[in-house]
This record gives C-alpha cells, sequence and structure tokens, in this order.
C-alpha cells in the first residue's frame, strides 16, 4: 500500500491515509501521551513573533527529550512534571481532526521549566520581553490566576519568578 501511494508511513508503526494531514493532529499519536506546547504553542497563539515550524510537545514520565523527522515535518518531545501534564491543555481541531495543544500560558509554564535557572526578576523580564521577544501587553493580558496556581507544581525557581509577575 506505501508502493502505491494508499497509505504513507509516518514513523515506524504509524501510517497516514492523507499525504496533506497536519502535523499538529500527528503530533499526539507519535508520541504520547502528549500534547503540543512551548515554542509551537507560543507562536501559534501569537505569543511569541518566530514562525515556529518544528512540532514542539510535553509529555511527562519519559525524562528523555525525542526528536522524529518525519515526511510530515519534525517533531520534538520534553518532559514536565507528571502533576501539571494535564491542567491548560485544550483540544483544537485541524481538517475535522482533534489535536491536543497547550493554552498560551502553559505553553510559556513548560517552556520556563525547561530553561536554564533565572536568578532575578530582571533577568526574568530579560527572558521575556528580549529573549523570548513577548509584548507587554500580551503578558499583561495572560491569565495569572492560572499561573499562580499551577507554578508550585513545577518545583522551579523560574516558575515561581513568573508568578510574581502577574
Amino acid at each position: 500500500m506505501t508502493q502505491h501511494g494508499e497509505i504513507f508511513k509516518v514513523i515506524r508503526g504509524l501510517y497516514e491515509t492523507d499525504r496533506n494531514t497536519s502535523g499538529e493532529v500527528l503530533a499526539g499519536a507519535i508520541y504520547g501521551p502528549s500534547y503540543l506546547s512551548f515554542e509551537y504553542a507560543l507562536s501559534r497563539h501569537g505569543l511569541i513573533p518566530e514562525r515556529v515550524s518544528l512540532f514542539t510537545s510535553a509529555s511527562y514520565n519519559k525524562n528523555k527529550t525525542k526528536f522524529y523527522k518525519t515526511p510530515f515535518g519534525d517533531f520534538s518531545y520534553s518532559a514536565i512534571p507528571a502533576d501539571v501534564f494535564s491542567h491548560g491543555v485544550s483540544i483544537e481541531n485541524a481538517d475535522d481532526r482533534p489535536y491536543s495543544i497547550a493554552t498560551c500560558e502553559k505553553a510559556l509554564c513548560d517552556k520556563l521549566y525547561k530553561e536554564a535557572p533565572i536568578t532575578s526578576k530582571r533577568g526574568m523580564e530579560q527572558f521575556l520581553f528580549e529573549n523570548l521577544r513577548i509584548e507587554q501587553n500580551d503578558f499583561q493580558n495572560l491569565d495569572f490566576n492560572f499561573i499562580q496556581n499551577i507554578a508550585p507544581f513545577y518545583r522551579k525557581k523560574n516558575l515561581y519568578l513568573l508568578s510574581k509577575m502577574g
């Protein structure tokens, strides 16, 4: 069937019938449980100005980063704490097919979890507004109640600093 173009190999053991299937839809099937997050979700929600073509996803209980290069795009997966995995994730659709993606607040928290320790409020501001290039207005519109509620479960100083900025 692959030789006749009836199905297309995504990764070993996973095939797709539509050559134009969105990588968003495939991300959760390639490696799971997972949901789109980090840079991909931040870009998708318009919080960072860069267009991100790598499908970045969060997983848990894996303690490693995985990377897959496929005909449908490149996919990376990074672990976050299991306690926060299911919070701040929504279901969206691409071509009438569902996929899971982090809210912009959750994607920012996940991103900060992966980053090296930031030691001061000034350092956090520099990371958010200069490195990630988040606009001040967009930052002020984030749901800081959600961030303050979830930050302690990451058990990282970066999230503590973020929660104090709201």
